[in-house]
């Protein structure tokens, strides 16, 4: 994760206070206000009432299999979710869930917003699957929590600026998580091609091709190379190249 991608403690307090504040009248509810670059996922940050999850969730970069943050990524409105949500791919991420369970969090409700700084952003509640007036709140007022969600994200993004440099959001995010050569051979997997294919059209050896796979699974913190195409593909990580048009 990028040391710099909206980390200041000061700020970040000042933005869980006003979000705590403004959610009163929903009792107190569990939140996390999180930002995602969409990008490079390593990239991350989140704002919380729930500190005990979301330690356990930044230390397992759960980031890039939570099936939430997938979904919003091709979303605009708002959801609601449970240990069942499965992405656009058919793929159901189990291991997240399983892990949720220990802190009570088992479905939820979640605002989306994309800005124009290309973060994925979100805010999303944990709510008591036995009480349905929670829900049913979020769901009149859902068009003011959106507003809700704007209305901070452009007050923290208006305070990160001002902390920075004029050129601060353009340098926060750096370098793509995946280097060309890793996206070519990424993108040539994505449509079918083998490995010996893929060492063929770009003039490598095959140990070569499996190496930089090798490093997308690593750093997408998956458990093989199948995954991680999926996983490339559905946060839209894997860039078409002149391949492109060979097909």
């Amino acid at each position: 994760m990028s040391k710099s991608f909206f980390n200041d403690k000061f700020i970040n307090k000042e933005v869980k206070g006003i979000l705590e504040e403004k959610l009163k009248r929903f009792n107190n509810i569990k939140f996390a206000y999180a930002i995602m670059d969409k990008k490079n996922p390593a990239n991350f940050s989140a704002i919380s009432n729930r500190s005990d999850w979301l330690e356990i969730y930044i230390k397992n970069n759960f980031q890039f299999i939570d099936p939430v943050l997938i979904t919003a990524s091709n979303r605009i409105t708002p959801f609601s979710w449970d240990e069942n949500l499965v992405i656009e791919s058919g793929v159901k991420f189990s291991k997240i869930f399983e892990a949720a369970k220990n802190y009570n969090i088992i479905n939820g409700y979640t605002f989306v917003l994309h800005d124009q700084h290309y973060n994925l952003v979100v805010l999303s509640f944990f709510l008591d699957p036995q009480n349905s007036e929670v829900r049913n709140d979020l769901e009149k007022h859902k068009n003011k929590l959106q507003m809700l969600l704007i209305k901070v994200h452009e007050k923290l993004m208006a305070q990160y600026q001002e902390l920075n440099s004029t050129g601060y959001f353009e340098k926060m995010h750096g370098k793509d998580i995946f280097s060309a050569r890793e996206n070519e051979v990424l993108y040539l997997a994505s449509i079918g091609k083998s490995y010996q294919e893929i060492a063929s059209m770009l003039g490598l050896k095959l140990t070569t091709i499996k190496y930089h796979v090798g490093n997308a699974v690593k750093k997408l913190g998956v458990t093989n190379a199948k995954h991680a195409i999926r996983l490339g593909v559905e946060l839209k990580l894997i860039s078409a190249t002149h391949f492109d048009a060979e097909k």
